[in-house]
């Protein structure tokens, strides 16, 4: 089980706002802010989100590479799947694949996929059998 990842983005601000908006569906809220200078030589400073008492999803300012990184999300039931596709796009992602079952994994599989304005590929995912 992975306990957190980091993503580099080109506008820590821009992106800080956008990941408000698009996980806020999701209860993921923006945490904690961490200043790098408090950990080791050349620790970055990270902008932390998370939901449920635990931080997972972590934003640095740096090198992108869009393409490089796929962030699947978990929903609560379709409707959250729904609700996160429709503030993510709202909030400036550009759509992969619109909400609806995955077939090609399993029929319980229901996801939305976009890209955030750096390019990386988020999924808000409900598999049934798992939640």
């Amino acid at each position: 089980m992975l306990d957190h990842v980091f993503i580099s983005v080109s506008d820590i601000d821009r992106s800080i706002a956008f990941y408000e908006k698009a996980l806020e569906p999701l209860g993921i809220v923006h945490a904690i802010d961490y200043d790098g200078r408090n950990g080791p030589p050349g620790h970055p400073d990270l902008k932390g989100f998370g939901a449920n008492g635990r931080l997972f999803f972590w934003l640095r300012e740096g090198v992108v590479e869009g393409l490089a990184a796929h962030v699947g999300f978990i929903a609560d039931g379709k409707r959250e799947v729904d609700a996160a596709f429709a503030a993510a796009m709202a909030a400036g992602a550009s759509e992969i694949h619109p909400p609806g079952p995955q077939l090609h994994y399993d029929p319980r599989y229901h996801a939305a996929q976009v890209r955030d304005p750096d390019g990386y590929s988020l999924e808000f995912v409900y598999k049934e059998w798992q939640h």
